[in-house]
Formats: C-alpha cells, structure tokens, sequence
C-alpha cells in the first residue's frame, strides 16, 4: 500500500509539472484573433468576442462578425450621433430665438420712445391727406433696401447723420435718412413735426415717403433727387447754370418756401435754407429738401423762441441774436442763396479777402457802392440787362435787412422774381441787354455806365447792417 501510495503521489506531481498554459503563448494555441483563449488543465478552449460568432479556432471556422450585432452597433452609433446634432441644433435654435426674442423687444423698445405708436394714432385719426400714403417701415425693409447699409450705398453725409441709397421691392428708388442722434424729450414735437410734413404736397419739396421707428434714432425715407444739389452746379468750373436757369431755380424755391410759410396747414419755417440743401430732380427742377433743423409755428404766434440753428453764412442776424425765430428768417437765408446764384461765389469762403468773406455783407457793400456789376458773375452779366440785374440786386438787398420786418415775404418774393423772368423773356429787352453787356465786358472802365444806369442807391446801409465778415458764430458746422 505504501509502494502504491508513493505511486499515486509520484504520478500527481508528475500530472501537475506536465501542465503548460498555452493560452500565454500564441504559438501553442490556434485560437482566432477575434477570440479569447482559456486554459485548462492539460488544454485550453477559445471562444469568440462579444458580436462574433465560430469555433473560435484559426484551423476551423474561426470568428466572423455577427450580422446582428454589427446593425445594433451601427444603429446605436447612428442614434448617439443624430442625438448629438439634434442637441447641438436645439441649443442654437434656443440661443437664436432668445436673441431674437430681445431683439424684437430692443425694436419695440425703440419703435416706443421714438413716437411710433404716436404716430401710428396720429395718422390713424387723419382723414383724406397723404399722410395716409405715408408708410413706417422695418428694419429689416430698410437693411434689405440698402443692402444692410453698405459704404458704396452712401449718398451723402453730415454733422445730422448718413443718406443712404436705398431700392425698394417695388424698385422705386429712396434716399433714406440715417440721424445721429434723438432727444427723447421732444419726441412728441418731433412727432408732430413729422406729421405735417409728410402732409406737405408741393412740387419743389422732396417728398417724405415714410419712416422707421425700430431702430436707435428714426430713420427718415425720402424721394430720391438724382442730380445733386444746387451748391454743387453752382460752384463747378463752368457752369451750365444760365441766367433763365438761375431764375427759373430761384422762383421753384421760393414757390416752395412760400408754400411752407403760408398754405401749408400749420406754417413750417425751414430754419436751414442754403444751396446745398435745394436739389435738383431729372429735369432739373428744384427740390426744397432736409427739414430736420425746421419748426412749426403754432396759429396764433409769429415768433417762436428756439435754440440757434443754421448754417453759418445763410443764418439770420436778428435770430441769431435774439434766439427769436420767424418766417422772415428763411427770407434772409434765400437771399443768400439769390446772390449766390448771381455771383457763382461761396457764402462764407476765407481765402477770399476780409472784404469778401461774407458774401451778404460783400453784396450789400457792392450795392452801396454802385458796384454790383463787377461782383456778378460774367455769364450773369452778359445774359441779363442792367435793369433787370438791378431789379434782381435790389431784391437780395431787401431780403437780406437786419430787421425782418423789412423783409418781404416769401410770396412777395416769387411775385417779383416771376415779373423779372418775365422782363427777361421779352426779345426787345433781350436785344437791348446783349449790346449793353458787351460794354460791361469790355475793357474800358465801367464807372460811367453804372452811375448811368443805376443812379445812386435808394438806401445807406452804413449803420443798419452790423452783421460783418468779421463777426464770428459759435457754430462753425451746418446743422441738419
């Protein structure tokens, strides 16, 4: 038993030395790469992965992959994806409409403290006028119009703010009106002023189409003027601007600034008068255009007291002085603006002399002087007659006293400038100006002919007229 004992325990030491674990070494298994090798006593077993199926045996039929477990692998691949992106879209959709949600708030905002809902009522509550056809934008209307604001869309620019060029869906063709800045204290005046003009209907004023509320400051939509402004066609070398077309403009002008002043439904005064804000449309007519300085003129008053706006070298003494604003003022300022259609010279120009750099003080010297012939500019000279250019002379003079009330009135205006277009187009009057402007133009001095033709001056404005080239403003910009 003893010998069998030593036998038994002899071979189980022998059995347990004899085991290797093939699993440890690749080169004494055959499982398949895509199994898993287990060892037993004396062997080892191979199974396939997880989503494989087979003996697990690189000599037999190995591991392929399970068709049912690749779809699930691609379909829980597929949906962890898609509900990534689902959740990366359903985050941006709730950053945009949030945005978009305070930006229609900002716009409500906006459309509220620039007077939109004001507006709305106000038009709303007005009966047969055109300020029914008076249209409030969007912003997104104007952006789309303007192509979101472009630089090569820009018109004009000004201390008040940016024109902009801008086609409707309907292709009519606007300039909107972008301002810098809105005093939220006058909002219901500015709102009541915007009312009355879009009710002005007038042939020489550019018409306001409608506006827009939704962003910062109120934009403004006007008609478009195509070929610039006055300013520019009177300034340019050579001008083609003829005496007929001077007075021509000069009386569409005043046409126009008379019909503010007098049968618009609560008087309008325009406050900025100047050549550069009169434009000129297709047909070169003259458009009275930018009433962002004007005021109405309550029925009842003749004066209304308002801070100093203008243009230095059109702006009013008296108002300027006093702060007292009236229709006379625009009188004022289209005087300069006549004398700047006869003389082709610039209102306020300091490279000219001490003694031109005014032009209103430099007319009204030249007049005084019995000189105003050689202030005119040639083409003037040789179109018009002495009388008629007297006539003309004369006008400017009155328009531009130092007190108002010895200004005439804008429709008085028109009346005599009519008369002297009229003066002009008679042929015998024409023959007889070509043969005295051709002495004006002559070499030979001319102090005879003008003291026999225009005589002495009807008024000395020694003393009455205080307003100097010298005098400085404390504004040195347009305000718009």
């Amino acid at each position: 038993m003893s010998s069998s004992s030593s036998s038994g325990s002899g071979l189980a030491v022998t059995s347990t030395a004899a085991d290797i674990n093939e699993c440890k070494d690749p080169n004494l298994n055959d499982c398949d790469g895509n199994a898993t090798c287990t060892n037993s006593p004396g062997s080892f077993n191979c199974s396939c992965n997880h989503h494989f199926s087979g003996d697990g045996r690189s000599d037999g039929r190995g591991c392929t992959p399970d068709p049912a477990s690749q779809i699930s692998v691609i379909k829980l691949s597929l949906g962890l994806s898609f509900g990534f992106v689902s959740l990366l879209i359903g985050i941006t959709w709730i950053y945009f409409c949030i945005n978009r949600r305070k930006l229609i708030k900002l716009r409500e905002q906006f459309f509220q403290q620039n007077g939109g809902i004001l507006m709305k009522q106000k038009i709303s509550s007005i009966d047969g006028t055109s300020a029914e056809s008076s249209k409030i934008f969007t912003v997104e209307e104007l952006k789309k119009a303007t192509n979101n604001y472009a630089e090569n869309r820009i018109i004009g620019r000004g201390g008040y703010g940016v024109v902009y060029k801008g086609i409707l869906p309907d292709q009519r063709v606007v300039a909107i009106k972008k301002s810098k800045v809105m005093d939220g204290n006058q909002v219901e005046q500015f709102i009541h002023e915007l009312l009355i003009v879009t009710q002005v209907n007038h042939r020489n004023v550019v018409k306001l189409l409608g506006c827009c509320f939704e962003s910062e400051v109120p934009e403004l939509v006007y008609e478009y003027i195509p070929n610039g402004t006055l300013f520019e066609h009177i300034h340019k070398p050579l001008s083609w601007l003829t005496l007929e077309h001077r007075l021509r403009i000069a009386i569409e002008t005043a046409s126009a600034l008379s019909y503010l002043h007098s049968a618009a439904s609560i008087p309008i005064i325009h406050r900025d008068v100047k050549s550069a804000n009169i434009l000129l449309d297709a047909k070169y007519v003259a458009k009275m255009a930018d009433f962002g300085a004007s005021r109405l003129v309550p029925l009842d008053q003749t004066r209304v007291t308002t801070l100093v706006q203008g243009t230095l070298g059109y702006l009013d003494p008296e108002y300027f002085q006093t702060g007292q604003l009236n229709e006379k003022s625009d009188v004022y300022s289209f005087g300069v603006v006549l004398a700047e259609l006869l003389t082709g010279k610039k209102p306020i120009c300091l490279e000219r002399s001490q003694e031109e750099r005014n032009l209103a003080t430099y007319f009204l010297v030249s007049m005084k002087e019995n000189r105003l012939y050689q202030i005119l500019e040639p083409r003037v000279v040789k179109e018009g007659t002495l009388e008629q250019l007297q006539a003309i002379g004369e006008l400017v003079k009155r328009c531009l006293c130092l007190k108002s009330d010895e200004r005439p009135t804008m429709k008085e205006v028109v009346v005599e400038l009519e008369s002297l277009r009229k003066y002009r187009n008679n042929p015998c009057v024409n023959q007889q100006s070509h043969e005295e402007s051709a002495s004006l133009l002559s070499d030979e001095e001319p102090t005879d002919l003008y003291a026999l033709s225009i005589g002495p001056s009807s008024s000395d404005i020694s003393g009455q007229y205080c307003f100097s080239s010298s005098t400085t403003f404390p504004l040195g910009k347009s305000f718009n």
